[in-house]
């Protein structure tokens, strides 16, 4: 028995769902692809079993893929790239050597996009970027620079491990290559020294050298220009540190150095920021008056968009480059500590001071018995540099135009780092 037109079917309204898709946007392809790479090795790494131990493959391992998209999310990301990550197991046992989840490390450079502050003052002429929480660096690098990388991690990972972590060698956390358009660029994710959302008064490039060792007068023109041994001399400077901080930061710069002279590096500086907090509370003082009195002016209208924010700390990313690789202090009303001082519990921290031990881990508050209160940042920068040929004849030719007794800067690696730890601990008291 059939029924026609006895009754009609209903038909159903179905509601399609669409898949939420993190959106890349950002100010250059470059960025966009990075932050979709990491989103995307980041994830795939789930999936990977985490060895009880690496092998020797793992260091020369790598993964990438390539995306070709027509007529899609041309918006937001090219419509041809490629992504490579450079030993992806080694840089997450690296990361967790760090105490830095991969929960961390994804929010930290994909949250926001990462901001650009120039490039490098030193000799590699590098571009560097910085994560919107100010947490993280990313540098760009040479092909060169990226086979030196291969060969340095098979020394820096055993030896980070050996230290359980406590190093101020530079914190190497990934390793990447991006193609867009047929252009390549190599970049390499780095721990930020200055991640504490406070300003920094005076900076050091430290190498423990006399001999053409302090700051151009072009450099002391910038806001927060970059000193030298020389200007550190000259200034008097101590570190006021308390006695446990002392040791324990002698002891890591001490195994740092032995470490790199054994693997025939030289070169490298002690970067050193300090944080007056005296200076800065009278800094919020003078900038509270200042903008209360515009908003008494303005009828209690604000005219900047920054009312109640903290003042703007000397010196901008762009002009905060130390060598190749900066420390690099964030202007307070930037995207990055705006989010860091509205949602404070994101960003896990977990004191109410100006720094948080767990993240800040280059810094040392000063000795509360001295009568200073400051902060002091303090890290290994330009690791990498061989005492080969170059080197050798730059000191031959140094020695002969200031004389073998002179203070030179290109000295064999065992002296150089013997040189540091003695000038660094004599400033210490």
């Amino acid at each position: 028995m059939s029924y026609k037109g006895s009754s009609k079917l209903k038909k159903k309204h179905l509601k399609v769902k669409h898949q939420k898709a993190k959106v890349f946007r950002a100010s250059e392809p470059l960025l966009s692809v990075f932050m979709w790479g990491i989103n995307h090795t980041i994830n795939e790494l789930t999936h990977v079993n985490i060895p009880v131990m690496l092998m020797p493959d793992d260091f020369k391992a790598y993964t990438k893929i390539r995306v070709d998209n027509h007529l899609f999310n041309k918006e937001n990301m090219p419509s041809h790239f490629k992504f490579k990550e450079y030993c992806p197991l080694v840089f997450r046992n690296l990361r967790e050597r760090f105490c830095i989840s991969d929960t961390e490390y994804l929010r930290s450079l994909t949250k926001c996009q990462p901001e650009a502050f120039g490039e490098s003052s030193g000799r590699s002429g590098a571009r560097f970027y910085g994560s919107y929480d100010n947490f993280l660096l990313l540098k760009t690098l040479t092909s060169e620079e990226v086979e030196q990388m291969h060969s340095f991690l098979k020394s820096y990972h055993p030896y980070v491990v050996e230290r359980h972590g406590k190093t101020l060698l530079p914190q190497y956390l990934g390793m990447y290559r991006i193609t867009v358009e047929a252009t390549e660029t190599y970049v390499v994710v780095i721990r930020n020294i200055l991640s504490a959302p406070i300003p920094i008064h005076k900076k050091y490039d430290l190498k423990g050298s006399t001999v053409d060792r302090e700051a151009s007068e072009k450099e002391r023109e910038k806001p927060l220009p970059t000193l030298k041994d020389n200007d550190f001399v000259k200034d008097a400077i101590t570190l006021q540190l308390p006695s446990q901080a002392k040791q324990n930061f002698l002891t890591m710069l001490e195994a740092d150095t032995k470490f790199l002279s054994g693997m025939n590096l030289m070169d490298y500086s002690l970067c050193l920021g300090i944080h007056d907090c005296d200076k800065y509370e009278q800094e919020l003082v003078e900038y509270a008056a200042s903008g209360n009195a515009c908003s008494e002016e303005d009828d209690g209208e604000s005219s900047g968009g920054n009312q109640g924010s903290l003042p703007p700390i000397p010196g901008s990313p762009s002009a905060s480059g130390t060598g190749d690789l900066p420390m690099v202090p964030t202007p307070p009303d930037s995207p990055r500590l705006q989010h860091k001082s509205s949602n404070a519990s994101e960003n896990e921290l977990s004191n109410k001071g100006p720094i948080d031990p767990k993240r800040d881990i280059y810094a040392i508050e000063s000795n509360p018995e001295s009568g200073k209160k400051e902060i002091y940042f303090m890290g290994l920068v330009d690791i990498l540099t061989q005492y080969g040929l170059r080197k050798r004849t730059a000191q031959a030719a140094k020695s002969v135009k200031h004389g073998t007794s002179a203070e030179i800067s290109t000295v064999h690696p065992d002296q150089y780092g013997k040189r540091l730890c003695d000038f660094i601990c004599k400033s210490i008291v």
